[in-house]
């Protein structure tokens, strides 16, 4: 099946491939480059680190005060709304640093790596005539791009206050001269180019 503009279409022999355009392929770097610096760099091991002792290093027990962030790397338990009836806020509360000082690192690490697979295969890109390409994802490329696309969705959704999915209408409807407005075209176009993609995936 042949590309379409938006729109990922299975590969023969597996993976999804997508028609962007110049400015497509420049807005999708350019976020995942932002995605990059807001996880951060990480603590690269010291050339005579025990691998042992690297691979149990713990993480921060405490959320990110970045409200994107945060919603990246939530607290494993106890939801947005608060503990439930019956649980203990404190108890909620130790359970999740304890979580967080042994996953967090790990998690940013896959973060990074997802957001690095979209640069580098946006950078391999070979260009069209018009400055666009086809953008064609096999192996793992496919799951890395899932990740970094719903990370991107996640911190777009934190930065614009989105709490439900009714929100995303009313800023559909802003003016153009909003400066909110980019954003929400941005979020809207990344979850089009997700939901495809996992309908790719799973068909």
């Amino acid at each position: 099946m042949a590309a379409r503009p938006g729109t990922f279409v299975p590969l023969k022999g597996g993976g999804a491939a997508v028609a962007l355009d110049e400015i497509e392929i420049s807005i999708l770097r350019s976020l995942a480059v932002q995605l990059l610096e807001l996880i951060g760099p990480g603590d690269e091991p010291a050339e005579d680190a025990d691998p042992l002792a690297a691979l149990f290093a713990e993480g921060p027990s405490e959320p990110p005060s970045d409200p994107a962030l945060a919603r990246l790397f939530p607290d494993a338990y106890g939801g947005p709304e608060g503990p439930a009836d019956g649980e203990d806020p404190e108890q909620l509360r130790s359970r999740s640093a304890e979580f967080r000082r042994f996953t967090e690192n790990d998690l940013r690490t896959r973060k990074r790596e997802d957001a690095l697979a979209v640069v580098r295969s946006l950078d391999a890109l070979t260009p069209a005539g018009d400055g666009g390409a086809v953008l064609e994802l096999t192996g793992e490329q496919p799951l890395r791009w899932l990740g970094a696309l719903n990370d991107l969705r996640l911190t777009i959704a934190a930065r614009l206050e989105i709490a439900q999915d009714d929100q995303v209408e009313e800023l559909y409807r802003l003016p153009d001269e909003d400066v909110r407005k980019p954003m929400v075209m941005a979020y809207l176009w990344l979850g089009g180019l997700q939901e495809t993609l996992v309908d790719t995936l799973t068909a």
